[in-house]
């Protein structure tokens, strides 16, 4: 049973009563959306999209490279395992080759789809073409016919690419093989990984790997040997010691070039057969 009362003051009470009820259930809703807001306030910040960058690559350190535009205004670009590159082919370069890292060479004209974080700019889609590979891809064509071309496209591939002497060399360790072998030995493997964490101690380190062989065996025999074992000792730098693929300059073979001994005792054949491993730091991002 409800008992109504039309006093004045019963009715002065209840209208208080509701009155502070009614800013109770305000002030609830008004709290809410302030909990809301500080929730969101530690949420971490998307990227944003950064500018096409449009140059030539002028150097390459760690996991950076730098693109020189053709005003000469240089970008400092970071590269990581989500970068996309290609290369186009084909009428308006309509059709793309997926690349890997190691395609990018000083000296390459590339346009740079970027994201803009809180260190700087960030790659995200690098585009090159193809006819701007073809130089690079000559040197690995180890074919008795297309020795004296490859001659000549190293020569140009060096020159246009840039010289060694763009680089500080920190160092250089030499792991060697069997004749006419590429088997990696535990030594060299240890060798390998020891290296690997060196050049992770370093600031915007790289890696340039290079085979050669002794001279046993002809031309062509030789290129393809050296070449097949500098690509041994990349895959198991890559997966085995852990080093990042966009950390590292192509790497290539140099047949019997550049023989550390001679050739003509077992010994000095035994310390040619080898695979240079140089931990660089291009000079233009060397402390960078």
């Amino acid at each position: 049973m409800s008992v109504v009362s039309n006093n004045p003051k019963y009715l002065f009470v209840l209208a208080l009563l509701a009155g502070a009820s009614s800013a109770s259930v305000a002030a609830q809703t008004q709290e809410a959306p302030a909990a809301d807001v500080s929730a969101t306030a530690y949420l971490p910040a998307e990227k944003t999209a950064g500018p096409e960058i449009k140059g030539i690559i002028s150097a390459r350190s760690g996991d950076k490279m730098q693109v020189t535009a053709a005003d000469g205004t240089k970008s400092v670009i970071a590269i990581n395992d989500a970068t996309k590159i290609s290369a186009s082919k084909g009428l308006f370069g309509l059709n793309r080759n997926r690349l890997a890292a190691t395609s990018l060479l000083n000296g390459l004209p590339v346009t740079v789809k970027t994201l803009q974080s809180g260190e700087g700019l960030v790659a995200s889609q690098i585009n090159l073409q193809n006819k701007d590979l073809k130089t690079a891809s000559m040197i690995h064509n180890g074919t008795a016919q297309g020795f004296e071309e490859q001659t000549a496209a190293t020569a140009a591939l060096r020159g246009r690419m840039g010289e060694i002497d763009q680089y500080n060399v920190k160092s250089t360790t030499n792991v060697n093989f069997d004749t006419g072998k590429a088997v990696l030995s535990a030594q060299a493997k240890n060798d390998l990984c020891a290296t690997a964490a060196t050049a992770e101690g370093m600031s915007n380190a790289l890696l340039l790997v290079v085979g050669y062989t002794d001279s046993t065996g002809d031309d062509e025999f030789n290129q393809e040997l050296s070449e097949k074992r500098a690509g041994r000792v990349v895959n198991y730098l890559q997966q085995a010691c852990g080093w990042k693929p966009y950390r590292m300059l192509t790497p290539t073979g140099m047949a019997e070039a550049d023989p550390v001994a001679s050739n003509d005792t077992i010994e000095g054949k035994a310390q040619n057969r080898r695979v240079a491993v140089n931990i660089l730091v291009s000079k233009g991002l060397d402390g960078l």
